[in-house]
């Protein structure tokens, strides 16, 4: 239920970076797998990666010939240069330690090849961003340095993470990704299914969590009983290969 709501930017990734036959793609904190599925699709050769095997069960049947294993993103078990593409949708902010998990991401990407970075849009005037700001009250106090869901949404932020051994960013780019739910209830599913959401219920009770998320949402119903409220993702297209660092490189598109 949850993760279709950035269906949007998974095709807009794959397009971007042009994916099709024998493409070598790996989605790392692939979760359930719905990207890795999509890119199946074009005709890519498809590995992931999650810390849940409940999630990774659920991609291994969506994309059969892929390979998927459970692991850390700091600590990645594929051999060097061994992708054209790895992608992280809303994945590496959330590593214990980000910079480590992208250079392992960089490692592992060919030297011509890309690593995309996907995280939230900048927040104002997001409506989506007022869930977070819903659930505040019930969450525990963030470890000591964390960012947050947004810490990278700023793209002087975005662009600086980039910057890293063999990565050099190049474009960014916005999509919308509106969030549409057919009625309350499977809108309360797909909600508290979010990592933050579950934060909040290890935390609190179901019914708080239940009833802030339900203040959020009524506002954004319509008529036949659907909800419907805009959501924005931003990501970014960083090269690999040392041959390419360089700053005259900022902008260029993310043609093969």
């Amino acid at each position: 239920m949850q993760e279709g709501q950035f269906a949007a930017v998974f095709h807009a990734v794959l397009a971007n970076a042009e994916v099709g036959p024998g493409t070598r793609h790996l989605d790392v904190g692939c979760g359930a797998g719905m990207a890795a599925a999509l890119s199946t699709t074009l005709g890519a050769v498809v590995s992931g990666l999650d810390a849940s095997d409940a999630l990774l069960e659920i991609a291994r049947e969506r994309s059969p010939g892929g390979d998927f294993p459970q692991g850390d993103l700091e600590e990645l078990s594929f051999d060097d240069d061994s992708f054209d593409l790895v992608t992280g949708f809303n994945a590496f902010q959330f590593a214990g330690d980000p910079a480590r998990a992208l250079r392992e991401a960089g490692r592992m990407t060919r030297p011509d090849g890309r690593v995309v970075i996907m995280t939230w849009g900048e927040t104002a005037g997001m409506e989506a961003a007022g869930r977070v700001a819903a659930l505040k009250p019930l969450m525990p106090p963030p470890p000591p340095g964390a960012g947050g869901p947004f810490v990278l949404s700023e793209e002087s932020n975005l662009r600086a993470f980039a910057t890293a051994d063999r990565l050099t960013p190049l474009e960014v780019a916005d999509v919308d990704s509106p969030w549409h739910y057919p009625d309350l209830d499977t809108a309360l599913r797909g909600m508290k299914s979010s990592g933050v959401a579950v934060k909040v219920a290890e935390h609190s009770v179901e019914a708080a969590l239940t009833a802030a998320s339900t203040q959020f949402l009524m506002p954004f119903q319509k008529s036949d009983g659907s909800f419907l409220f805009g959501a924005r993702a931003r990501y970014l297209v960083a090269a690999v290969g040392h041959l390419l660092h360089g700053p005259h490189l900022t902008g260029q598109s993310f043609g093969h």
